[in-house]
C-alpha cells in the first residue's frame, strides 16, 4: 500500500483514483468487446427460450462479480457500514420504475449503456450518437430539467439504509453471499457448456466480473488512505457518463476521478481489443425510423438509469453487495426487456415485418 500511495505524490490523489478507474475501464472494455457482453442480448436469449452463449456470458460476469465482491468483505477490504448503497436512504420506487424504463430503452436502442461505449470504441457511429443522447438525458435527470420528475418518482417509496442490506436483514454475512454467488456460477457454467461457449466468451464474461470486483477493491483499499474523500464504488455508467460529458463541455464543472475515468477507459479498451482482432469498422444508421427508435431508447436509458441508481452494469454492481435497490433494479430491467422484446420486436418478426439491424440482419440475430 505504501508503494501504491507513493504514486499520489506524482499523480495527485484524484489522479491516483482516476488512473485506477481508467485501467479498470480498459479491462472492462477489452473483456466486454471480446465476449460481446450485453444484458440486452442475454435478456433476448432468455425471452426467446434459447438459453445460449449470450445468457451464459452475462451469468458468468454476474456470478463472478458477486463471488469476488463478497470475498472482499471476508478479507475486510470492504465493510457494509462504508458502502452508501447499504447505508443511505434508497428509493425502491426509483429502482422499479427506473429499471423498467431502462430495460425497455435498451431493447429499443439495441444495447445498454456499457454496450454503446464498447461499440463506440470499435467504430460504431450510431453508438456514439446514442451515447451522447444517453449522457444528455442522464445529466438532465441529475441536475437539469428532468430532475424534478426524477425526484418525484424516486420519492414515492423510500426506505432507510438498514433495510437495503439484504444479507444483513436476513442475519447473514459474506459467506452466504459467496454461496449464493456460487449457485449462480454453477448455472453460468452449465449454460456455457450447454452452448459450447468459446474461450473468448469464458474469459470475457469472467473478466467483466473481475472488473466489477477490482473496482470495489481499488476504492475500498484507498478509502481512509488519502486526504481527499474516497467514495467506495464500482462500475456504473449513468452518472459517470453525465459527469464525463460535463467535464468535456465545461472543464471547471468537474475533475478527473475514478468514475469519470471509467468511461474513456472502456472506449480505449474496446478500441484496443477491436484493433487486435481486426474488427474496427465504421457503422452508421440505416434510415430515419431506426434512428428515431435508437435515440428514444437511449433517452429512456439515461433517465431510467439515473432514476434506478444505476444502469445495467450499475445494477449488477449494486447487486454484488446485495443492495436491495440493486436487485430490484436488475429484476425490473430483465422483466421490462423481456416484455418489450416480446411485444415490440418478436411480435413484428412473427407478423412478417422483421426489423432490420444496422448490417441488414434481423435484430434477433445481433
Amino acid at each position: 500500500m505504501e508503494t501504491l500511495l507513493s504514486f499520489s505524490d506524482l499523480l495527485g490523489e484524484d489522479g491516483l483514483l482516476a488512473i485506477g478507474g481508467l485501467l479498470i475501464g480498459i479491462l472492462f472494455g477489452i473483456a466486454a468487446q471480446r465476449s460481446r457482453f450485453c444484458l440486452r442480448s442475454a435478456a433476448i436469449d432468455f425471452s426467446r427460450a434459447e438459453f445460449g452463449a449470450k445468457l451464459a456470458i452475462w451469468l458468468l460476469a454476474f456470478s463472478t462479480g458477486v463471488v469476488l465482491t463478497q470475498l472482499l468483505f471476508g478479507l475486510e477490504i470492504l465493510n457494509t457500514s462504508e458502502i452508501r448503497q447499504l447505508t443511505l436512504r434508497g428509493s425502491l420506487s426509483g429502482a422499479v420504475l427506473g429499471g423498467a424504463m431502462f430495460g425497455a430503452g435498451m431493447i429499443l436502442a439495441r444495447g445498454c449503456s456499457s454496450r454503446m461505449l464498447v461499440l463506440a470504441g470499435q467504430g460504431n457511429l450510431r453508438a456514439v450518437l446514442n451515447g451522447l443522447v444517453f449522457a444528455v438525458a442522464a445529466q438532465a435527470s441529475l441536475r437539469g430539467i428532468l430532475h424534478p420528475v426524477r425526484d418525484e418518482l424516486a420519492g414515492m417509496w423510500v426506505v432507510d439504509g438498514e433495510a437495503l442490506d439484504v444479507l444483513g436483514a436476513l442475519g447473514q454475512g459474506w459467506v452466504t453471499g459467496v454461496l449464493l454467488g456460487g449457485i449462480w456460477l454453477t448455472a453460468a457454467v452449465y449454460f456455457a457448456l450447454r452452448s459450447e461457449l468459446t474461450l473468448k466468451g469464458w474469459l470475457g464474461g469472467i473478466g467483466v466480473g473481475i472488473a466489477v470486483a477490482l473496482a470495489w477493491a481499488w476504492t475500498g483499499l484507498l478509502n481512509g488512505q488519502l486526504f481527499v474523500p474516497v467514495k467506495i464504488e464500482s462500475l456504473t455508467f449513468t452518472g459517470p457518463s453525465a459527469n464525463t460529458l460535463m467535464l468535456f463541455l465545461s472543464p471547471p464543472a468537474g475533475t478527473w476521478r475514478f468514475d469519470v475515468a471509467l468511461v474513456p477507459g472502456v472506449v480505449i479498451g474496446s478500441f484496443l481489443a477491436a484493433a487486435w482482432a481486426r474488427e474496427l469498422k465504421l457503422e452508421g444508421f440505416q434510415g430515419g425510423p431506426s434512428m428515431t427508435r435508437y435515440m428514444l431508447g437511449a433517452a429512456m436509458m439515461g433517465f431510467g438509469g439515473m432514476l434506478a441508481g444505476g444502469c445495467a452494469v450499475g445494477s449488477l454492481t449494486n447487486a454484488s453487495v446485495f443492495a436491495l435497490t440493486g436487485w430490484l433494479a436488475l429484476l425490473s430491467i430483465w422483466l421490462s426487456a423481456v416484455v418489450t422484446d416480446h411485444y415490440f420486436d418478436r411480435a413484428s418478426e412473427q407478423g412478417g415485418e422483421a426489423s432490420v439491424g444496422e448490417a441488414g440482419t434481423p435484430l434477433a440475430a445481433q
